[in-house]
């Protein structure tokens, strides 16, 4: 099942502390995460930013907020332990707790409302009903990341045939594929059997990568004959094969490729390796997502 999100983590969080012991967060993962049933794959789902589980995000911000209203306390570092009030709630509360039930506590509507420069109140813009600040944030980045490969792409697709061979054979060298002088080229037009590059993946050339590139429509699919017919170019070369294409490859093609042990790149792929690896793109912005260091803190109490 997909990850809930934090609020209907939040009864769960509380029940698994009922007990009125405290718990470390480390605890409380394995625990909530078999009463949602949510399996290997579910709990290594990764932000659009890579940097932290979708889980682990949200857990943390339910027991914030539990935090906030005071149902939750925090007697050490990452440790949670339920209050009175807490006990109270889970006699006699809905199925799901969320921010407007938690509207009810002072402490958290102060957490929850700014107060304008006029003397009235409006919802904090970081916190939303159903989602977190961090699920805020890594939404609008990838929107923005997702927009940058669209244009990304539009601008590729303006390039030659010819000048698209030479980009690729440009972005692997920026990847480390063949970084050090006369590592890679192209093949020439009017003889290229199929083949439109070639590089280096080490300094002697023992091992080498057989390139195509085909700069096509994007709405274009191509078919296993396409790669059928790469892979017999290259064939007995005793080297490696790249197919990179604006265009994108049926699930055949896909199939065929695996098997024959060809790494295929579609224009959405190219797009976000250039985007991975600054190339045609440069930094607009840097925005720093800082967290607590429990490690140093702790190593003052040892």
């Amino acid at each position: 099942m997909a990850v809930p999100k934090y609020y209907e983590m939040m009864k769960p969080l509380l029940k698994a502390v009922n007990d009125g012991e405290p718990h470390t967060l480390k605890e409380l993962k394995p625990v909530i995460a078999e009463g949602f049933s949510l399996s290997d794959a579910d709990l290594a789902e990764l932000l659009p930013s890579g940097r932290q589980t979708v889980f682990a995000i949200r857990l943390s911000w339910a027991g914030t907020y539990l935090l906030k209203a005071g149902l939750l306390e925090r007697p050490a570092r990452a440790t949670f332990s339920i209050t009175e009030e807490g006990k109270k709630v889970l006699k006699n509360c809905p199925e799901v707790i969320d921010p407007e039930f938690l509207d009810r506590y002072e402490s958290f509507r102060k957490f929850k409302y700014s107060v304008s420069a006029e003397g009235g109140s409006e919802p904090a813009a970081a916190l939303q009903d159903t989602k977190t600040p961090d699920d805020t944030f890594e939404e609008a980045f990838k929107q923005i990341s997702d927009n940058l490969a669209d244009e990304v792409l539009a601008e590729v697709i303006k390039l030659s045939p010819t000048a698209f061979e030479q980009m690729v054979i440009d972005l692997m060298y920026e990847m480390g594929y063949g970084a050090f002088e006369n590592s890679g080229h192209t093949t020439p037009v009017t003889n290229d059997e199929g083949i439109d590059g070639v590089i280096m993946e080490d300094k002697l050339g023992f091992d080498l990568i057989y390139i195509q590139a085909k700069k096509w429509d994007p709405e274009q699919t191509i078919g296993r004959p396409q790669i059928q017919s790469f892979v017999g170019a290259i064939s007995g070369k005793g080297g490696k094969g790249l197919f990179v294409t604006t265009a994108k490859f049926a699930k055949s093609a896909i199939d065929y490729a695996r098997h024959q042990h060809i790494i295929l790149i579609d224009g959405p792929k190219l797009a976000r390796l250039m985007i991975e690896h600054n190339f045609g793109v440069s930094l607009k912005k840097t925005f720093e997502i800082k967290t607590i260091d429990i490690d140093l803190f702790n190593s003052y109490t040892e």
